[in-house]
């Protein structure tokens, strides 16, 4: 496409001269400008990705895919549960109560979740039981042991064999009136996923000890059902919702968590359109250093005409001087990026010693990495935006080059 004499004659205008060093230094910038927009790009659509990665596996985790509650306390649901289970695309299905409490330990008070679920069925939550960090989840049974987060134990001061106080907001009618539900319970362990929210307000309780403080004699709260493929989490709930009679409130994951994942792709898809911007900048710089290098260039350009070189070998000569400054930037940013992103948690880790910042917390983040995850697509979608861009930018200079003509070139020397 490119003949020997254009890349020649190209690849000399590229490089800084006395004469035209100021053109070479605006390329420069440009070469900068697009290496560090695919970069960042790259980067920012990696930590986005990761980020939604992580919160979906650690919420999907500890969460049901779909869950049935009843208007009243589900008293039937063994018999709800394994029907559940026939249902195609069901592949576990177990029931637990739930319930919020005040917390209190060595003097220290704070609200949390008490999930109530039956040992075996806690076991194969493989992200809890996988990640015990202190005590023995065997001991998970009874009628005063408790599965507490590791945040929340290094909170209230405790470890296992220690005992924390349970306060329910229901309250039990006695012939001094009604007073607070409250129970103390054995911390057995502690567990730690990795998401602030769940490793610091999330109890587990043997189903057994729950149906006895919650008052659910020989019934349940809900149902949590987890099906094979969680993208398609609202079919199987249709079908348990024909199933069942629509007897009960069914909700899946998407629902419970719209706002949430709804609030990531719009922040996504805004980043991306802002820092696209860096590269249309980059993309501009080209357009301005190849017109100065035109009209710098102009009784070079006369003299090539003269001699025979048509107007499609100037355009191509231009052309070529642009696409290499984008096509060397965006492999470098591809580079770039690609790196920083596979190794942000170490580069993350490093500058935090550096400054003695912490650069990501946890309590604002969730989550107590930095998580980043590269999608092929991503890549491919903004390298390919990234070299049409500066493609585009070249074609008006080159065009602007091959129209000149020999005559004017040559008029004043």
């Amino acid at each position: 496409m490119f003949s020997p004499f254009e890349r020649t004659i190209a690849f000399r205008y590229l490089r800084s001269r006395r004469r035209d060093g100021f053109i070479s230094v605006i390329a420069g910038f440009s070469l900068a400008g697009i290496t560090l927009g695919v970069a960042t790009l790259i980067i920012v659509m990696g930590v986005m990705n990761g980020f939604r990665d992580e919160l979906l596996t650690r919420i999907l985790g500890i969460n049901a895919h779909i869950t049935v509650a009843g208007f009243a306390p589900i008293t039937d649901y063994r018999n709800l549960t394994q029907e559940i289970k026939k249902i195609p695309g069901v592949v576990d299905a177990a029931p637990i109560i739930q319930g919020q409490v005040m917390v209190n330990g060595h003097g220290v008070s704070n609200g949390a979740l008490v999930r109530g679920i039956a040992p075996d069925d806690l076991r194969r939550k493989t992200l809890i039981a996988n990640n015990v960090k202190s005590g023995d989840i065997k001991d998970f049974t009874g009628k005063d042991s408790v599965l507490i987060g590791a945040r929340m134990a290094e909170a209230f001061g405790v470890k296992p064999g220690d005992y924390i106080t349970l306060i329910a907001p229901q309250t039990t009618d006695t012939v001094m009136g009604a007073i607070p539900r409250l129970k103390d319970f054995r911390v057995i362990g502690t567990f730690e996923v990795g998401m602030y929210e769940y490793d610091n307000l999330n109890i587990f309780m043997p189903m057994e000890a729950a149906q006895i403080y919650f008052k659910y004699p020989g019934s349940a709260s809900d149902v949590e059902v987890m099906v094979d493929d969680p993208e398609k989490a609202g079919i199987v709930a249709a079908r348990i919702f024909r199933a069942t009679g629509g007897k009960y409130r069914i909700s899946d994951w998407k629902m419970t968590n719209s706002h949430f994942f709804n609030a990531i792709n719009v922040e996504r898809n805004v980043m991306f359109l802002i820092l696209t911007l860096i590269i249309v900048v980059a993309a501009f710089n080209i357009i301005s250093s190849l017109i100065m290098l035109v009209k710098d260039k102009g009784r070079d350009i006369a003299i090539l005409r003269t001699m025979g070189a048509s107007r499609g070998a100037i355009m191509r000569i231009f052309f070529l001087c642009g696409a290499s400054i984008g096509i060397i930037g965006t492999f470098l940013g591809f580079l770039l990026g690609l790196g920083f992103a596979l190794n942000i948690d170490t580069i993350k880790g490093w500058l935090e010693k550096l400054t003695d910042t912490e650069l990501f917390s946890a309590e604002i983040y969730f989550l107590s990495h930095l998580p980043a995850k590269v999608e092929s697509h991503d890549v491919i979608i903004i390298v390919t935006m990234s070299l049409v861009l500066t493609f585009l930018a070249t074609l008006y200079p080159s065009l602007r080059a091959a129209r000149l003509d020999p005559a004017e070139g040559l008029r004043y020397e």
